[in-house]
Order: structure tokens, then C-alpha cells, then sequence
């Protein structure tokens, strides 16, 4: 993988880290954690760049859907759970 191309998988991976920790709720925050680094973890080893950039498109769009849920839901915010406090 070409220096600039390494450089947007990690771009995109802080990316979903940091935006998989404004999820409101302790469960989804640790659940989005989590999924985002198996997902790149599983994809470590891929080197054929047709594949790296599907799965860059596809990282960039679960990214907007994680940043539509964190805003939907900080507009239903429930209570906090003990772990939470």
C-alpha cells in the first residue's frame, strides 16, 4: 500500500474511533469500539488497492452513518447506567 493511501486508512480509522466515542450510551460507545478495530484488524493484511479502496468507500460511509446515530442519539438521550457515572 502507496505512504498516502496508508495515511487515509489511518486518517479514517482515528476517524471512527473518535467518533465512535461520542456515542451517548455506555453499550453502543463500547459496541462501535469495538467493531471498528476487528473490522480494520481483519483487513490488516489486504493489499490489492481495488480492494483497499472498497473498503475505504465503505469505512467512509459507515463513518456518516455513525455520525447520523451519535446526533440522533444526543436528541434521545435516556438515563445514564451505573457504569456510566
Amino acid at each position: 500500500m502507496a505512504a498516502s493511501g496508508r495515511a487515509q486508512v489511518i486518517s479514517l480509522y482515528r476517524a471512527m474511533l473518535t467518533e465512535s466515542q461520542r456515542f451517548p450510551s455506555y453499550n453502543y460507545r463500547t459496541y462501535a469500539v469495538r467493531r471498528v478495530r476487528d473490522a480494520f484488524r481483519a483487513n490488516r493484511k489486504v493489499e490489492d488497492p481495488k480492494a483497499v479502496e472498497r473498503l475505504m468507500v465503505e469505512g467512509q460511509q459507515t463513518l456518516a452513518l455513525m455520525q447520523r446515530q451519535v446526533s440522533i442519539g444526543k436528541m434521545y438521550e435516556t438515563q445514564k447506567n451505573v457504569v456510566e457515572d
